[in-house]
């Protein structure tokens, strides 16, 4: 399969400490975390979309849609599960209608694009068993979480790049 490039979102460094906090949960109770992910692209982000291919021109638009949105106050406000036998635990984050415009019409400008929509969210871990589940929401917590997004970011997995727009 290959490896997807993406637009994301990142918060400050008030928002990010707050993901790592829940990051940090998981793995203080033995769950799996994105703590464990080695990865260069690896912190706290909102991805936009994701395609096996995306063109300079694609930047330019992404830019252009999503730059004057930047800064963007959202709010993490539940947990949902994605997935099967394990599942991914993210936060989902409310966002102005303005910027689910953005996102939208970008997602229009990049047809093969991945995942149809889009559902605003940060990943706090990936396959984690459905018997950990109840586990997990206990080392997270339940409180919501604001979260101020301010930079837009692209990642090239064929280059092996991550740069802000």
């Amino acid at each position: 399969m290959p490896r997807l490039h993406a637009f994301e979102l990142l918060p400050d460094d008030e928002g990010r400490e707050a993901v790592l906090r829940d990051w940090q949960a998981l793995r203080d109770a033995g769950l799996p975390s994105q703590l464990d992910h080695k990865g260069m692209t690896n912190t706290p982000h909102v991805t936009v979309l994701t395609a096996e291919t995306l063109g300079p021109d694609h930047d330019e638009v992404a830019l252009e849609r999503l730059g004057p949105s930047l800064p963007v106050e959202s709010r993490a406000s539940g947990i949902a599960l994605l997935g099967g036998a394990r599942v991914s635990v993210v936060r989902l984050l409310d966002v102005p209608d303005a910027l689910i415009g953005a996102v939208l019409a970008l997602r229009g400008e990049v047809p093969h694009a991945k995942h149809p929509g889009w559902l605003p969210h940060v990943t706090l871990a990936r396959r984690v068993p459905r018997s950990a589940v109840p586990a997990a929401l206990e080392a997270i917590g339940h409180e919501d979480l604001a979260l101020r997004l301010v930079e837009l970011r692209r990642w090239d997995p064929d280059a092996g790049t991550v740069r802000t727009l």
